[in-house]
């Protein structure tokens, strides 16, 4: 580009200092034909009388790069400027095409002339040929001149710009480097480290957005470790009493019946304990990916009645009322039903479980964006220190209430889980009077959303 830019304004200054000398003796030819104009004869000889005479010539020449000659009509030379000396420019007779021309002549000694060839005319009779030239030596040497001075800017330009791109470039590899050397240094073991940076560019931003990277990374293989920690722990206990009772089985079950009947009996007790867990397991792993659960519009007060009518039971055989007062289906929420369903069916299951007599309560809500579900029950009731840890994965609560009620520690991990893949929230607090309420909420759908999801 500079380069084509070096020869377009190389061009462009022959041109102007062509224009320059053709202007030059367009106005001395002009002078001439001003100068005959003022003679008023009849016959050629006065005019020509003035066009030989030196004195004139070497007047409209002016200088010592501009020649004036003048031919007869047969072309031959009649006059000529001083300064011309040998030179003679060449004759041009054919002004068919119009009374002027101009053309750049050369000369046997490689000297370039612009001519302007002109006839000249007494009345209306033509009597000469006027050549007005202007030597293009001083065009040629300021041409040379100014390309010298073009190619020492374009190579000085092109050395520049090297240089230019090279410290620019090296300006931005070296962040991206140190950057990436960080990356690589970085592992799984190692998901505590951040890349220090007080750039403001991209490569900062590229730097904040990777340590946020880093630390959903370290939270997620936290909550990893601690979920196989417990995991492990809870497992353990029904696998080892399960090969207990199988070795006893082993030993003693043939002669003794009621070894093995109690063996089998713990055998099925801990193999559904297991299976409880596993189940809920697999039902957080389903939860935690809640970016890939398929969503649709989901009537909360449908899904609340079909679950409260399959949990009826349960509390009857406790002598418990399960209550949910029949209100308009009007709480749409967008989410994944199963998943919803599950969440309200472990939260009423816990406050059957919890609740020796009286009743539990499900009550739907719902302002300005927000649904509310709140189940409230008159049970054991609950701490404001162990509030929020009742939604750890694994947490049983009181170890004395723990042991005589039946539960694998994972139903509140899963509705918290659950409510967080779908944009919502759950807490627990002690009820007024005794008991505890759970406070689900989700975010409501309007219509036009419904239309779209569908």
């Amino acid at each position: 580009m500079i380069a084509i830019s070096a020869v377009a304004l190389n061009f462009a200054f022959r041109q102007i200092l062509l224009d320059q000398a053709r202007l030059h003796i367009e106005a001395t030819s002009e002078e001439i034909v001003q100068r005959l104009d003022t003679i008023d004869f009849f016959e050629p000889e006065p005019v020509l009388s003035i066009l030989t005479d030196r004195q004139y010539l070497d007047r409209w020449a002016g200088g010592p790069t501009t020649y004036v000659q003048i031919d007869a009509l047969s072309g031959y030379p009649i006059g000529k400027s001083t300064n011309m000396g040998s030179i003679r420019i060449p004759p041009h007779t054919d002004f068919h095409a119009g009374e002027r021309s101009i053309e750049i002549v050369p000369l046997s000694d490689g000297t370039q002339l612009l001519v302007l060839d002109r006839l000249l005319f007494s009345g209306n009779r033509p009597v000469a040929i006027a050549h007005v030239a202007e030597r293009l030596d001083n065009v040629r040497a300021l041409v040379r001149r100014a390309r010298s001075i073009l190619i020492v800017v374009v190579v000085l330009s092109a050395l520049v710009i090297v240089a230019a791109s090279f410290v620019i470039a090296a300006s931005a590899i070296e962040p991206i480097q140190r950057l990436t050397q960080a990356m690589s240094e970085i592992g799984s073991d190692r998901l505590d480290r951040r890349i220090v940076s007080s750039r403001t560019d991209e490569v900062g931003r590229l730097a904040s957005a990777f340590n946020a990277m880093l630390a959903r990374l370290q939270e997620a293989f936290a909550r990893e470790r601690q979920f196989i920690s417990d995991a492990s722990h809870e497992l353990k206990t029904p696998l080892t009493v399960i090969n207990a009772n199988a070795q006893m089985l082993k030993r003693w079950g043939s002669d003794d019946p009621v070894v093995q009947r109690e063996s089998i009996d713990a055998i099925i007790s801990e193999s559904s304990q297991l299976a409880g867990i596993v189940s809920g397991m697999l039902t957080l792993a389903k939860a935690d990916s809640g970016d890939q659960l398929p969503k649709e519009p989901v009537v909360l007060e449908r899904l609340i009645e079909e679950v409260v009518a399959h949990a009826r039971d349960r509390a009857a055989q406790k002598g418990l009322v399960l209550e949910f007062p029949s209100v308009d289906a009007s709480t749409i929420v967008l989410g994944d039903a199963s998943l919803l369903r599950q969440l309200l069916m472990n939260l009423i299951d816990n406050a059957i479980k919890f609740t020796a007599t009286g009743r539990v309560n499900v009550r739907v809500t719902s302002e300005s964006q927000t649904a509310t579900i709140d189940v409230t029950d008159t049970g054991i009731g609950i701490s404001e220190a162990t509030a929020e840890r009742l939604f750890d994965r694994f947490y049983r609560g009181d170890p004395s209430h723990s042991r005589i009620i039946e539960g694998t520690g994972l139903g509140l991990a899963i509705v918290r889980s659950i409510a967080r893949v779908h944009g919502g929230t759950v807490c627990a607090q002690p009820a007024p009077g005794g008991g505890a309420v759970f406070r689900l909420t989700l975010p409501l759908i309007d219509e036009r959303s419904v239309i779209e999801s569908q």
